[in-house]
């Protein structure tokens, strides 16, 4: 449990800090809309590919590719369950902040909060299980998420879906997976280093509409305060109880628990500046969550430990 809440207190305390240059850079107007907006693409269209590759550059294994059906079906199922519990329990009057309330329930930030407590815990096989996590988590994203933030059906065609980077991403890291493809030096680092942007720019943008807001407002909001029990206690419960239902044990269990048990992800504030729903009620709520996480994910890991094994 102190080892937990050491590792987890550390990934929070880092994640304000970046969250605090963003808002610096937003206080002293060196980013404004426009800016945030350019770079929200780069992220969304750019970063978020390259993570999903460098993470599947490793050889073929017949053990973790059944431990990677098994983690892609947990998180899927995690995710759809989800979807429904945020359907069912929010509705607000207003569209665009009940959207948001969804999204952040639905998504939780399982890449910068999620895989170095999954490193330090469970070593690089709950790394490789965590990058299948975020690969069910970016399909999701750019399918339902999309739909979601827009209201639009027409955005879910087939099309736009095959020709998402991020799916194209999983596509040419499954084939380098499979086929233990080497990949040259040269293509490699490049990658990583894009991929190496998935921390700063995410929380730098959190960091920005949050100088633009009152973070007091967060602790009056009481739907947002249901949101985030909801994120960081129900869903992760939820999830553990799923899996030990169906057998599911060890590496596995435990790296979609941690990634289940994450705050709102920084997307939910990216989305919403995109998609120009309510972008001050975002940054609150992955400002809140990202806050309660420090006691929450300890609290939920520790347990999924001592009970799941």
């Amino acid at each position: 449990m102190g080892e937990n809440f050491i590792t987890v207190g550390t990934q929070v305390l880092e994640l304000f800090i970046l969250i605090a240059v963003g808002y610096l850079c937003g206080r002293i107007r060196i980013l404004n809309d426009k800016t945030v907006r350019s770079i929200t693409d780069i992220v969304l269209y750019i970063v978020c590919p390259c993570v999903i590759v460098e993470n599947f550059i490793r050889p073929f294994d017949t053990d973790m590719l059944g431990g990677l059906l098994t983690a892609a079906a947990a998180a899927m199922c995690i995710h759809i369950v989800s979807a429904v519990i945020a359907m069912l329990v929010f509705h607000d009057k207003k569209p665009e902040r009940n959207r948001v309330y969804r999204f952040a329930v639905i998504f939780s930030n399982c890449g910068y909060m999620s895989l170095p407590m999954q490193q330090a815990i469970l070593g690089s096989d709950g790394v490789f299980f965590g990058a299948v996590y975020i690969v069910i988590f970016n399909i999701v994203m750019w399918t339902f998420g999309v739909w979601l933030s827009s209201g639009d059906r027409s955005s879910l065609s087939v099309k736009k879906i095959i020709l998402n980077p991020c799916i194209i991403g999983m596509a040419v890291g499954f084939v380098i997976f499979l086929t233990s493809l080497p990949v040259p030096e040269i293509i490699e680092k490049p990658v990583g280093f894009l991929a190496s942007l998935n921390t700063p720019l995410p929380m730098m943008i959190v960091g920005y509409y949050l100088s633009q807001t009152r973070l007091t407002d967060a602790f009056k909001d009481g739907k947002g305060f249901i949101c985030v029990l909801f994120r960081l206690i129900v869903i992760p419960l939820l999830a553990f109880g799923g899996m030990m239902l169906c057998g599911i044990r060890g590496t596995v269990l435990m790296t979609c628990v941690i990634a289940a048990s994450a705050p709102a992800a920084a997307a939910t504030t990216m989305f919403a500046a995109k998609f120009d729903n309510d972008a001050k009620l975002s940054v609150n709520l992955v400002t809140l969550s990202t806050l309660l996480s420090v006691l929450t994910m300890p609290l939920i890991v520790g347990f999924a430990r001592t009970v799941g094994g």
